[in-house]
C-alpha cells in the first residue's frame, strides 16, 4: 500500500480509504469485521464513516456504522488507524438535533466518541453546509475540539468552492483550525462540479481531497452492462438509475473495461487509478458490502496509467 500526506498536514494516510456506509445496512457486523480485517491487512489505515450511517434505513437510529467500527477497534493498534467521521445530519429529535451549531457539534462528537470507543477522532468532517449557523460558530466549536484533543484535524464534505473559500478565510483571520480536507463527489461520471472550481482551490490551498462515490455508485465496478442494467444490488438511488439509462455512461464504461482488459486488472482499479493519477487527490473512498468487492479495488494504487490512457478516459467522460 502507498501513503500520501493529507493535504498540507503531516498525517499520512493510505491512498485508498475504506468507506463504511454499508456497515449496519447491507453488511452485517460479521461481514463488516471481515471487510475491515482484509482492508487493514492490505495496508489501508484510513476508515471513513459518519454519525448518520445508517439512520435512513427503517429501524436504524443512526450510529450503526460507528458502533461496528468501535467494536472492531478493540484490540487493534489505535495509533496505526486513522478514523474519519462526520457531523451535520439529524441524530435526535428537537430543533438542535441536526446542524452545525456549537450545541449540536458538542453533543454529537461525544456520541461519536462513545460509539467508536475511542478518546479522539483523527478527522472530524462537516457532512454538509449549514446555512442557518454562522461559519464562525461552527469553526470555533471545531477548534475547541482540536484544542481539547478530542479531534486532531477537521475537514468538510459537499462544500461548494465559494463556501469552502469563505471557511478558510474565517479560520485564517481568526487564527483557528481550518479545514485540511475536502470530501467531494467526484468520479469519471461526475467531474465538472469538482474540476471547475474546487480542484484548483484545493491545489492552491493544499487541501487534501478524498472523493466519495469514485465508482459512480458501483456503475464503474463492471457489474453493469447494456444487457444487464439491473444486477443484484443494494443501489437504487437517483444516480445509478440515471446512469443505467445513459448511453454515454456506457461509452465511458467501455473505455474503462478496455484498459482493464489490456492490463489484466479488475475494472474498478482503472476508475480508481484515473483518480490517483491526479496529484490533487489524496485517497478515493471505496465502499464494499463484501470482502470480494473490496479485493476487486485493492491494487489500484499500483496501476500507473499512461498519459495516453488518462487522455482517453478524459475524452470519453468530458460531458460529465
Amino acid at each position: 500500500m502507498q501513503y500520501r500526506k493529507l493535504g498540507r498536514t503531516g498525517l499520512k494516510v493510505s491512498v485508498l480509504c475504506l468507506g463504511t456506509m454499508t456497515f449496519g445496512w447491507s453488511a452485517d457486523e460479521k461481514t463488516s469485521f471481515a471487510i475491515m480485517d482484509a482492508a487493514f491487512e492490505a495496508g489501508i489505515n484510513f476508515f471513513d464513516t459518519a454519525d448518520v450511517y445508517s439512520r435512513w434505513i427503517e429501524g436504524n437510529t443512526g450510529g450503526e456504522s460507528e458502533t461496528i467500527i468501535g467494536k472492531w477497534l478493540k484490540g487493534k493498534p489505535r495509533r496505526e488507524i486513522v478514523i474519519a467521521t462526520k457531523v451535520r445530519n439529524r441524530m435526535w429529535e428537537g430543533p438542535n438535533g441536526e446542524g452545525l451549531s456549537r450545541a449540536h457539534i458538542m453533543t454529537a462528537v461525544e456520541d461519536s466518541l462513545r460509539r467508536l470507543q475511542t478518546d479522539y477522532i483523527d478527522l472530524y468532517q462537516t457532512h454538509w453546509p449549514d446555512m442557518d449557523t454562522p461559519l464562525e460558530e461552527t469553526l470555533y466549536a471545531l477548534d475547541t475540539l482540536v484544542q481539547q484533543g478530542k479531534v486532531r484535524y477537521i475537514g468538510a464534505s459537499n462544500y461548494p468552492a465559494w463556501y469552502l473559500t469563505k471557511s478558510l478565510w474565517v479560520s485564517d483571520v481568526n487564527r483557528i483550525s481550518r479545514f485540511e480536507c475536502l470530501q467531494p463527489h467526484y468520479s469519471l461520471l461526475h467531474r465538472d462540479e469538482f474540476e471547475r472550481e474546487l480542484m484548483p482551490l484545493c491545489r492552491d490551498q493544499q487541501i487534501g481531497v478524498i472523493p466519495y462515490s469514485p465508482l459512480a455508485a458501483g456503475f464503474l465496478s463492471g457489474k453493469y452492462t447494456r444487457d444487464n442494467r439491473q444486477p443484484d444490488s443494494t443501489r437504487s438511488g437517483g444516480l445509478i438509475q440515471r446512469l443505467v439509462n445513459d448511453e454515454d455512461a456506457y461509452t465511458v464504461l467501455d473505455e474503462v473495461t478496455r484498459i482493464a482488459a489490456a492490463r489484466g486488472v479488475p475494472v474498478p482499479q482503472i476508475a480508481l487509478a484515473w483518480l490517483l493519477a491526479n496529484d490533487v487527490i489524496t485517497a478515493p473512498i471505496i465502499g464494499a458490502r463484501t470482502v470480494e468487492q473490496l479485493q476487486a479495488a485493492l491494487g489500484a494504487e499500483t496501476v500507473q496509467l499512461t498519459p495516453e490512457e488518462v487522455e482517453a478516459l478524459n475524452r470519453v467522460s468530458q460531458k460529465y
